[in-house]
């Protein structure tokens, strides 16, 4: 029988008899699996980084090409904003653009989950409603619509989710157990109505997923997505995973993160298998223009078995402790940094701005 697990405090909550766990149709593969592409989408929306666009575009150029030395990129964009996409990415060999437009870059968030049918091994998708992080941002109808067009010019079935989620709430081992927040799931801004068995239910049913780790400790100061797990805690592989934290007690980041490493310290010890959690601590607070800025390193981004792509944030310190942290983990990947500083601006990193597609 899986769990779904409210809090530190209680580790023994079963889903319901009628969520069929024992078979469940889909599996939610795991990110070091082999991958058959990256997702992109070209940024375009200047308000997203208010007074700093001028080095986004360059910026993203710089990755795609990075990326696609070993897996294959795609990029969407359309009309004038594909014009100056291919005016960055020309000269790069293994990135396509594909004509489908969007109302900002985050399409880790918009793009869809895709899922592994257990009989057949093919691929489906996921489409999720979306609604800009609970109707934060408008427009967004072009995000929303992005999912269901990707899957279609991949080839790919895809069916429409009845939940409003976003992918960078979710994260998994590939085997069943999912991490994800309270906080950005059961709210009136995008699920009203709902309660924690429904979503779990529909998570398991469109999932597969057999065990809920909810996450409720709380999530970094300046994160407008109000806690995604991405920024919070990552699977390494089945067995061991990162959590970020913050060391300086001064911090108000400090006891919320603390309060999920112990969440996930308890869980880990309960679950099967074992799972060993490690303290990844964020950076030094940066401030543009007096707003906090939600560094973390769990805002990597893994292509497939064989690379590591590790955001850097300009401390020195702290940086080269997440890369020696994460090379430890990761014996036998590439680890490669990509400086983040200037993407961060817009309040994400490597893993918000991209969607890993299975092969």
């Amino acid at each position: 029988m899986g769990l779904v697990l409210q809090g530190a405090a209680d580790l023994t909550q079963p889903v319901s008899d009628g969520l069929g766990i024992q078979n469940p149709r889909f599996r939610f593969p795991a990110e070091w699996e082999r991958q058959a592409c990256v997702w992109l989408a070209w940024p375009h929306q200047r308000e997203t980084w208010p007074g700093r666009f001028a080095p986004i575009e360059p910026l993203f150029a710089r990755w795609a090409g990075l990326m696609a030395e070993s897996t294959p990129v795609r990029v969407l964009a359309a009309g004038d904003v594909a014009r100056s996409a291919g005016e960055y990415l020309g000269q790069h060999r293994g990135v396509e653009i594909v004509e489908i437009p969007t109302n900002d870059c985050w399409v880790r968030d918009y793009g869809p989950s895709f899922v592994i049918d257990r009989e057949s091994a093919r691929v489906h998708a996921i489409d999720w409603r979306y609604n800009a992080w609970g109707g934060k941002y408008a427009p967004w109808d072009d995000d929303d619509a992005a999912a269901a067009k990707i899957a279609a010019h991949q080839k790919i079935p895809c069916c429409r989710g009845e939940l409003c989620l976003e992918g960078g709430a979710l994260e998994t081992d590939g085997a069943g157990r999912l991490l994800t927040t309270p906080s950005c799931l059961i709210t009136e801004s995008r699920n009203p109505g709902w309660t924690t068995e429904q979503v779990a239910q529909t998570l398991h049913h469109y999932l597969g997923v057999t065990e809920i780790v909810w996450l409720d400790g709380g999530g970094l100061v300046g994160d407008d997505t109000d806690g995604h797990i991405d920024q919070l805690a990552r699977f390494i592989d089945p067995t061991n995973l990162v959590v970020a934290v913050c060391d300086d007690t001064e911090d108000p980041n400090h006891l919320p993160l603390e309060n999920n490493f112990r969440q996930l310290r308890l869980w880990g010890g309960s679950t099967h298998p074992r799972v060993e959690v490690h303290r990844l601590p964020i950076p030094v607070a940066r401030f543009i223009g007096g707003q906090r800025l939600p560094e973390s390193y769990c805002n990597f981004l893994r292509l497939g078995p064989g690379r590591l792509l590790v955001p850097t944030f300009g401390d020195s310190s702290a940086d080269q402790h997440a890369v020696g942290l994460l090379s430890d983990l990761t014996r036998g990947v590439d680890l490669v940094t990509v400086p983040c500083q200037d993407l961060v601006w817009g309040l994400g990193a490597l893993h918000c701005a991209s969607r890993d597609q299975p092969a």
